[in-house]
């Protein structure tokens, strides 16, 4: 696993993040560092993804960077007929995905697609993910997709969403973000690399509080909406298709 280094070095002006291929380069090692609970969070999609997979469905990876949802969901699921999906936006991350995935499922059984989510089809889904991806998108455009995903999911089918949130406590935000920067700086990184990379992130990572994601998934039509993790500021909700 190649170390994340990319903000190492003082930067006269900090460009808006962007998954290159200087950050797929280093993505598994900057993603362990840097999402507290990242690891179990992927682990127990797939506990999920066995209960609500449905044979003969799709399951779809929105946003899949390299692929670890997809992978870990097969590991449980693959005793069903289901087809796999991934899909990303970001050229260098699709190609090492198919790498990935290549090495660990057969080829008849998934599909990545270097596509913009927001005109993917989706279409006959037991079980579609958005880990970390939907605060990448403009704030207006996230209900949209949503409806989407709702309307290409079969009944008993489920979408995980996965977030990085804000609160509107004040004190309670800034206690939180105490938390996850000493939780970098046990990662061995830096407090330069901490400020650049927030700054990196600033205007391309919009996050939301709690109550407007799950708000937001009851307007798009599901019924049933659980947050079922929460390491610090990130959080994952399941929301059920009745």
């Amino acid at each position: 696993m190649k170390q994340d280094s990319l903000y190492r070095q003082p930067r006269k002006q900090v460009v808006d993040f962007a998954f290159d291929d200087a950050v797929v380069d280093v993505f598994p090692d900057m993603i362990r560092r840097s999402v507290p609970g990242y690891e179990t969070l992927i682990s127990l999609l797939a506990v999920l993804g066995y209960k609500y997979a449905q044979a003969g469905s799709t399951i779809y990876d929105l946003g899949c960077s390299l692929g670890a949802s997809t992978l870990s969901l097969y590991q449980q699921v693959q005793p069903l007929d289901v087809r796999y999906i991934a899909i990303d936006n970001a050229p260098a991350m699709v190609e090492q995905c198919r790498k990935n995935l290549k090495k660990h499922m057969p080829g008849s059984q998934h599909e990545v697609l270097c596509q913009d989510i927001q005109h993917s089809p989706i279409e006959n889904a037991s079980i579609v993910v958005i880990n970390f991806t939907l605060q990448f998108l403009p704030l207006e455009q996230r209900h949209t997709l949503l409806k989407k995903i709702y309307a290409g999911l079969l009944p008993g089918g489920c979408l995980l969403l996965s977030e990085k949130i804000r609160f509107n406590d004040v004190h309670k935000q800034s206690l939180v973000t105490d938390w996850h920067h000493a939780f970098k700086r046990a990662n061995h990184y830096s407090d330069m690399e901490i400020s650049q990379k927030r700054a990196a992130l600033e205007h391309v990572l919009i996050p939301e509080t709690p109550e407007s994601h799950q708000q937001r998934l009851y307007n798009s039509g599901f019924k049933q909406v659980e947050q079922w993790f929460q390491c610090f500021s990130f959080v994952s909700f399941i929301a059920i298709k009745a």
